[in-house]
């Protein structure tokens, strides 16, 4: 038995935040020691030559007496539910948070600048980003990761004298952060994901409502009540795709002097042109509008932030064009890892389309119901093609939808694809699961798809 020193923090996980917990309990001067449950981690040799004298155990928790330790602290992989972990529950550290935390906590503590957060089952990379973009637009020093890109703790070394953080949480950090305390935070959508971590859907939304947990001010969708926080909050706004009731952010007609045109609105007040913003969709109108409300909390100028929207081409795997071949576009929404996302995809590329979707779909599951599939693709779908580990599944959730296609890969996906598409369509990789039976993850997924799409562009380049 291995036995955590009295007054030794013990941080579990070896993965990208594991190891940012690692250099931020150094940079503090905090003893602490690493377990992993893989007998050989990723990059432990790598980790041992960064942190010489750190205690580093492989293996089964079971094996680790946890009892004295100061503190234990998760990286977001690791299930705090995990059976070896049951005996430190309820307990409470030194700190004054459970003795059990993520991350964030950590983060929370050491933070002296205004916290921005954004969570959600779909788009919350986008709105995040699009968030950090605007107030750098306005002049702020503005420190954007967590989930996404740079973890959240790696942000307090790089940009110390940030003015605003903005991060995008998951419910696996959420589920370990006793209080956020975020000056705003927004919970944009829910659908099903992570019920293989979560147990149901209302294990899912109880973590991502702790987003909320000590915010000043809290975004939310007007059209999914399951966003909405479940205690009050100083204050709340909402957005939606519709026209805004009073004090909302929605989407209404307004005649500008060229006519009745959609624009985005904030109760009566006309914002800009929905056309006017480069990422096109009603899916991608609803973020713009989140990190428009967000945006105006924080005091940013509307100026910098609709300057933002009108340049801002989205983020690589979502919804990401990559060429027109013969009149058929094709669309990598390789980030689309679950059945909300894929939703999304669909509801906002099949209205703009002459001809009709023909979606490359499957991987792992993650114990999600795909028949919601099933109505959008009916109303805008050609043809389904099915790959990966739970292609059964997404086949008999379709099966009076559309024509299905069964491949072995993305590779064949594309081939029968390029076969039937027509002029007018679009193929769109948005595979309403995890690639992690053929693929490393979704970026390697989505730049596969890249790659194929540019060779046949070579291949048909005069």
């Amino acid at each position: 038995m291995v036995k955590v020193p009295k007054g030794v923090t013990l941080v579990v996980g070896l993965g990208v935040s594991g190891r940012a917990i690692c250099r931020h309990l150094e940079r503090l001067g905090r003893r602490f020691m690493v377990a992993d449950t893989r007998e050989a981690p990723p990059g432990l040799d790598a980790f041992r030559d960064a942190h010489p004298g750190v205690e580093v155990h492989c293996g089964s928790l079971a094996g680790i007496d946890m009892q004295e330790a100061y503190e234990v602290v998760l990286s977001p992989g690791v299930d705090p539910h995990l059976p070896e972990l049951a005996a430190l529950e309820g307990r409470v550290g030194e700190s004054g948070d459970p003795l059990v935390v993520g991350e964030m906590a950590l983060f929370r503590r050491a933070c002296r600048a205004p916290i921005a957060a954004i969570t959600g089952a779909n788009a919350k990379s986008t709105v995040t980003t699009l968030l950090g973009e605007m107030a750098a637009e306005a002049g702020w020093r503005v420190a954007v990761g967590g989930n996404l890109g740079t973890a959240a703790l790696d942000l307090l070394a790089d940009a110390p004298d940030a003015e605003l953080y903005v991060l995008e949480v998951s419910s696996f950090q959420l589920e370990t952060t006793p209080r956020l305390g975020a000056t705003t935070a927004a919970f944009l959508n829910l659908s099903e994901d992570h019920l293989d971590r979560h147990g149901d859907m209302a294990g899912y939304r109880a973590a991502k409502l702790g987003i909320f947990r000590g915010a000043e001010h809290g975004v939310v969708n007007a059209e999914d009540p399951q966003t909405w926080p479940a205690s009050p909050l100083p204050a709340l706004e909402r957005f939606s795709t519709r026209p805004p009731e009073p004090g909302e952010w929605g989407i209404a007609p307004h005649d500008d002097g060229n006519g009745q045109r959609a624009w985005l609105m904030h109760g009566n007040s006309p914002l800009m042109p929905a056309e006017s913003l480069r990422l096109q969709g009603l899916h991608h109108q609803a973020n713009a509008l989140a990190a428009l409300a967000m945006g105006h909390r924080l005091g940013l100028p509307l100026s910098a932030m609709t300057r933002v929207l009108e340049r801002f081409g989205g983020l690589p795997h979502r919804c990401e064009w990559i060429a027109d071949l013969d009149g058929v576009r094709w669309i990598n929404d390789s980030k689309g890892t679950n059945v909300g996302a894929t939703l999304a995809a669909i509801a906002g590329i099949g209205p703009t389309l002459e001809g009709r979707v023909i979606l490359l779909a499957g991987g792992v599951g993650k114990g999600a119901d795909f028949t919601p599939l099933a109505a959008p693709l009916q109303r805008y779908g050609r043809a389904a093609i099915l790959f990966g580990r739970d292609a059964d599944k997404l086949e008999s959730a379709l099966e009076d939808a559309l024509p299905r296609h069964r491949v072995e890969d993305l590779s064949a996906a594309m081939e029968r694809a390029a076969e039937i598409a027509v002029p007018g369509d679009c193929v769109l990789l948005s595979p309403a699961c995890a690639s992690l039976d053929q693929f490393p993850n979704y970026q390697a997924r989505g730049e596969a798809f890249r790659r194929a799409v540019e060779r046949r562009a070579s291949q048909e380049a005069p």
